[in-house]
C-alpha cells in the first residue's frame, strides 16, 4: 500500500498543488452500490496527475474498497484521501490519520434508547418488501434503512421510487428528531434506501479538518476544493459539504455527469 504511494507525485509537486478534488461515491463515481467503472478510474487517474483527488462517503472503507478499489489495489492508493464516514476513518497517501469514534461520544446508554427506537419504528412499517440489516453500525455513525441493507439492487432502485412517492425516510427521519431532541444528533438521507445519523458537525465537512492539517504536513494549502456530490439538496448528506463556503460545490446527475464536468474544468 505504502510502496505504491511512493511511486505518486508527492502532493506539493503537482501542477495544481493547491487545488483537491474530493467526491462523492454513490450517485457521483459509481451508481449505487455498484462498482467504479474502468473510464472513471483511468479519468481520475489522470486528474491525480493534476492535482489532489478525494472521496468523501459515509460507508465504511470495506465498501468503499468494493466500489473504488480493484483486486490488484487497495483504494486508499488510488486516491491521495481517503474519507469512509465522513472523515471518521480516513487515510492519507496510504496510511491511516487519527480517527473518532460515535460510540464514545454518543454513549451507551443513549445509542441503545436510540436504536431501540428505531427498530420499533420499523417494525411498524408496511413496505412492499423488507429485508435484513435494518440498523448498521459503523465507527463514526450509524445507517439506517427501513427496507433493510440486504436488499437487492433491483429491490433498492424500486424502493427508491417507492420511497419519493410515500416520505418513508423523510417521516422517519421528522420522528428522530421528534423523540430525541436533545441529543445533538444530524439526520442526512442518502444513497437510495437509508439515511445516517451522526453527531451534529460530523457530516462531509468533517474532513475538511484533515485538509486544513495538510499545511503543516507537506507546505501545502488547499485553497481550492472542488466537490462533486449528488445529494446536495438541502438533507441530502452531501448538501453541508457542497453548501460549504470553503469548497466550490458541484451538483451532479451520476458518473457520467461527474466525467463530463472533470473533462470540462481540468481539460482531461
Amino acid at each position: 500500500m505504502t510502496e505504491v504511494a511512493s511511486l505518486i507525485t508527492p502532493l506539493e509537486a503537482r501542477p495544481l498543488k493547491n487545488t483537491i478534488c474530493l467526491f462523492d461515491v454513490d450517485g457521483t463515481l459509481t451508481l449505487a452500490r455498484q462498482a467504479a467503472s474502468p473510464e472513471t478510474l483511468t479519468l481520475l487517474s489522470a486528474l491525480r496527475h493534476k492535482c489532489a483527488i478525494g472521496f468523501v462517503g459515509g460507508s465504511d472503507l470495506i465498501k468503499q474498497q468494493e466500489q473504488l478499489g480493484t483486486p490488484a489495489l487497495p483504494v486508499t492508493a488510488l486516491f491521495d484521501f481517503c474519507f469512509a464516514e465522513n472523515g471518521l476513518t480516513a487515510y492519507r497517501m496510504g496510511k491511516p490519520l487519527k480517527g473518532n469514534s460515535f460510540i464514545e461520544w454518543l454513549g451507551e446508554e443513549k445509542y441503545q434508547e436510540l436504536v431501540n427506537f428505531c427498530l420499533v419504528y420499523v417494525a411498524g412499517l408496511k413496505l412492499p418488501i423488507k429485508r435484513g440489516t435494518f440498523v448498521e453500525f459503523r465507527n463514526g455513525m450509524i445507517n439506517i434503512s427501513p427496507i433493510g441493507r440486504n436488499a437487492s439492487i433491483a429491490e433498492r432502485n424500486a424502493y427508491e421510487i417507492y420511497d419519493k412517492e410515500h416520505n418513508i425516510r423523510h417521516d422517519f427521519v421528522l420522528a428522530l428528531r421528534e423523540n430525541f431532541p436533545d441529543n445533538g444528533l444530524t439526520y442526512s438521507i442518502g444513497g437510495k434506501i437509508s439515511f445516517d445519523v451522526f453527531p451534529t458537525g460530523w457530516d462531509k465537512t468533517y474532513c475538511l479538518k484533515h485538509l486544513e492539517e495538510e499545511k503543516a504536513i507537506s507546505g501545502v494549502d488547499y485553497t481550492t476544493i472542488h466537490f462533486f456530490g449528488d445529494k446536495t439538496f438541502k438533507g441530502g448528506n452531501d448538501y453541508e459539504l457542497y453548501e460549504d463556503k470553503r469548497t466550490t460545490g458541484h451538483a451532479v446527475g451520476g458518473p457520467e455527469d461527474t466525467m463530463r464536468l472533470l473533462k470540462e474544468l481540468f481539460e482531461l
